[in-house]
């Protein structure tokens, strides 16, 4: 069996998306600590705007409120624009609470 991203929820990316306005310091194998700022966020994964180039398949580590270290992988690219899927599906109770602690205005959160 082969190691590595197992990439495969691509077709999830429909998924509630709430918008955010993040930033994070990704932890990369090869290139350190990578500054990126999360615009929106799903319990599957995460997009950012504006990131330096990467390749899917790329892993990144970052902390979250509530959740705190979790692994992401490059799921898309469309530059300047990377899409990450977190290494597991966080639980939606603490889904809600990212939200809360992260989008903290009602008005921009998506109805639930």
């Amino acid at each position: 069996m082969g190691v590595g991203a197992q990439l495969s929820v691509t077709d999830l990316r429909r998924g509630a998306r709430h918008p955010v306005d993040h930033p994070v310091i990704a932890e990369h194998a090869q290139r350190g600590d990578i500054k990126l700022t999360i615009t929106n966020l799903s319990a599957h994964g995460f997009m950012v705007d504006e990131g330096p180039k990467m390749s899917r398949g790329d892993r990144v580590v970052i902390r979250l409120p509530i959740i705190g270290r979790i692994e992401a992988y490059v799921i898309w690219t469309r530059e300047p624009r990377i899409g990450f899927q977190f290494e597991r599906i966080i639980r939606f109770d603490e889904f809600i609470n990212v939200i809360d602690t992260i989008q903290p205005n009602p008005r921009l959160r998506k109805s639930r």
